[in-house]
């Protein structure tokens, strides 16, 4: 074997393109049955001195075939680094993905609004049981046996008690425990057995009460009055109308003026009302019951259910679509836009 074949080797080694023939070249050279191996076996056939001759040559091309090797290993493996580097490269100039930021849900929005406006008027929030007996959720007030409020159509009933149909039971509780004279407000979720276009099966209400000894209605005109007002950021028009309510005596609805602008109700003047809340003075045997005098405290109370506040707030007409988890339109809502914009149909 003469040194000139020493390019030979040099051009195969140069002409691999992976590792794997990188190696697989490696063994043909240096393996048991390699040309480098017979020939470093056949040195022992030689005479003394052209053993040490051919020895020499045939030492110094296997050191150089191997640093050839070596340096095409590194050459290889580079390579194949950025290939893998190349194709795991983030691609800066692409837009990012949208980032799903979270939002109140508007029905959340709203409670926690109304709260705040009756926390600056002086009320406190107290809340309570959603699941009640039947003594607080009806008997105690008013809600007599055989009164239509109590049929199974109307009401979820538990074993051992019933979903509450309003916050009411929370005054009852709060009238027992606390003293005569208070102002509260008891938002929470309630259950009734409806479902259709403005009624669902699990709502929200908020229900306030003040007992004192100047409780009169004209205190609770004007406390509707200025919480809608501040609610809505405007000037509202009320109508409050005669009704009746067990708890309450003399009881009223109350309606707030709008007007149509395409299919968008506009809350403003009085050329068409909607109910919105009820209310009323708290009825005499209620207090005695919970052991308040009526000949020297008075009470009034109303109730507002947060959907319907919602539904108004947006311009929304089904309050179903509050529950279909739409995650844009509710973002959407969140961040304040009318249903003009929204386009949901």
């Amino acid at each position: 074997m003469s040194l000139h074949s020493l390019e030979q080797y040099l051009g195969v080694i140069n002409q691999v393109l992976t590792l794997e023939d990188l190696y697989a070249l490696k063994q043909k050279y240096f393996g048991k049955q390699s040309e480098l191996t017979q020939a470093i076996r056949q040195l022992s056939e030689l005479c003394a001195e052209e053993r040490k001759e051919k020895g020499e040559k045939i030492h110094h091309l296997k050191k150089m075939i191997l640093e050839a090797l070596g340096k095409k290993e590194e050459e290889l493996k580079e390579y194949a680094l950025n290939q893998k580097l190349l194709q795991e490269r983030v691609d800066v100039t692409l837009p990012c993905a949208p980032v799903r930021k979270g939002f109140l849900h508007p029905i959340s929005e709203v409670l926690w609004d109304a709260v705040e406006i009756f926390q600056q008027m002086g009320f406190s929030w107290v809340d309570g049981p959603e699941v009640e007996t039947n003594f607080y959720n009806f008997d105690a007030l008013n809600v007599t046996e055989g009164h239509p409020a109590r049929a199974e159509q109307d009401t979820f009933y538990l074993p051992y008690g019933v979903l509450r149909t309003q916050t009411s039971p929370v005054q009852i509780r709060s009238m027992e425990k606390m003293s005569p004279a208070l102002k509260i407000i008891s938002p929470g979720r309630v259950y009734r057995s409806d479902h259709d276009q403005t009624h669902t099966p699990m709502f929200h209400q908020i229900e306030g009460l003040v007992v004192s000894k100047e409780a009169n209605m004209a205190e609770l005109k004007g406390v509707l009055q200025v919480f809608l007002e501040r609610f809505f950021s405007k000037s509202v028009s009320l109508r409050f109308r005669p009704s009746f309510f067990p708890f309450t005596e003399p009881s009223c609805e109350v309606d707030i003026g709008y007007r149509k602008e395409d299919e968008n109700i506009i809350l403003e003047g009085d050329s068409h009302w909607l109910e919105i809340l009820g209310c009323g003075m708290v009825h005499q045997q209620i207090l005695t019951r919970c052991n308040i005098c009526p000949q020297t405290y008075q009470g009034y109370a109303f109730g507002m259910g947060v959907e319907r506040l919602t539904m108004l707030r947006y311009g929304i007409q089904d309050i179903r679509e509050l529950y279909k988890n739409h995650q844009t339109w509710l973002s959407n809502l969140s961040l304040g836009y009318s249903l003009k914009s929204l386009s949901i149909s």
